[in-house]
């Protein structure tokens, strides 16, 4: 098991030299611990061994698709993920979000603004359980959700979400019932900065729907154009 740390630990998946000289010397700077690697393999090897905090994930490696890196990476962690690209089309945006990512970048970006996105993943990931200090589970159906503990499971058997996952359920669910707009999602889970991301929010609720199975789409019920709202009691 890794040993207990302070400073963040972030793993920088990048080939050009001067990004990673940009990002490592200023996150460096604030506190980061810094892991680079360029190879695909030896960053899933680091995401093993080292336990990073969150992933800052070029897309346009020379030997690897960085789709599919992503994909990797999902599958082993609930790590944050951070694509960080020169590609900006929405396709690209929404694919990586299917796979997993928390966030998508477009280069070139201010270090300000990496930063800003840093602090929103990293609160989503580390504050979730923290928000909810009281024992509190919600059952709907076969799905309990278990806020202390940031479990969900279906007819007993456990399912795994990532910490963005859970927060958009969590905050569904303490809402029960009620419609909650686009924008009041995207700013209560994602942050202020994304409450026009509304792709953003499409994905999420369709990989939710997805993990909780059959009654997915009977548990977060779609307000067309307006917003989203996890079935009564």
């Amino acid at each position: 098991m890794p040993e207990a740390r302070e400073a963040t630990r972030a793993l920088l998946v990048e080939d050009d030299p001067n990004i990673v000289d940009l990002i490592r010397s200023n996150l460096s700077v604030r506190g980061f611990e810094m892991l680079v690697s360029a190879d695909p393999d030896r960053a899933l090897r680091l995401l093993e061994t080292e336990a990073p905090d969150i992933v800052l994930l070029d897309l346009m490696l020379p030997d690897a698709d960085g789709m599919e890196l992503c994909r990797q990476i999902r599958e082993r962690s609930t790590v944050a993920v951070i694509v960080v690209s020169a590609r900006g089309g929405e396709r690209d945006k929404v694919t990586a979000l299917n796979m997993g990512a928390d966030d998508y970048m477009t280069k070139p970006f201010s270090v300000e603004e990496l930063l800003a996105r840093i602090t929103a993943t990293l609160r989503r990931t580390r504050t979730a359980a923290a928000a909810e200090p009281q024992a509190l589970t919600i059952a709907a159906g076969d799905v309990v959700i278990d806020l202390a503990r940031q479990q969900v499971t279906r007819a007993g058997e456990a399912i795994h979400l990532t910490p963005t996952e859970f927060a958009l359920l969590r905050e569904l669910a303490l809402n029960r019932g009620k419609l909650l707009t686009h924008a009041h999602l995207l700013r209560r889970v994602w942050g202020s900065a994304y409450q026009t991301e509304t792709e953003y929010l499409r994905v999420y609720v369709r990989r939710l729907r997805a993990k909780l199975g059959d009654d997915g789409a009977q548990l977060i019920l779609t307000a067309p154009r307006a917003g989203y709202r996890f079935a009564p009691e």
